[in-house]
């Protein structure tokens, strides 16, 4: 995860001027609800990605949440389709960010993105978690000899 620009410039509207503030993630979690007896329950899936997903500021809107503490930010995100923003309530961002008064730095503390996908894509996203996951252990036992 990366933070390049002023997480703070982006207000509780989507601003074309926004473009210079950089999200790189580098974790998702896919959700889907799947009935369990009588209830939907929500599963998930944690997956750390080899390429990070860059979203910019552009795509972003904040959420004006008055329960969050000082540093935390909650996010809309769109998706830009056929030169135009698309508001996806499928995706969410959070994030805390600390100031350094020492170095004068900001720094992206923490960052939750989370995508909510259908059963189907789910099983896909999970089975190929799965293969990676295979691949990479049949790696490190070869190491070892």
């Amino acid at each position: 995860m990366k933070l390049i620009g002023n997480i703070q410039d982006i207000k509780y509207n989507r601003e074309n001027r926004n473009a210079g503030v950089e999200l790189h993630i580098s974790k998702v979690e896919y959700i889907t609800h799947k009935k369990d007896g009588r209830f939907f329950q929500p599963f998930d899936l944690e997956v750390e990605l080899e390429e990070p997903i860059v979203i910019t500021g552009d795509r972003l809107s904040r959420i004006q949440n008055k329960q969050l503490e000082e540093g935390e930010y909650e996010f809309e995100v769109y998706d830009l389709e056929d030169d135009e923003y698309v508001l996806n309530p499928d995706k969410e961002l959070s994030l805390t960010i600390t100031y350094d008064f020492d170095t004068d730095i900001t720094i992206l503390s923490e960052l939750y993105y989370t995508e909510t996908v259908s059963n189907e894509e789910f099983k896909e996203l999970k089975a190929q978690h799965i293969k990676q996951k295979k691949q990479q252990q049949k790696g490190r036992g070869k190491k070892g000899r």
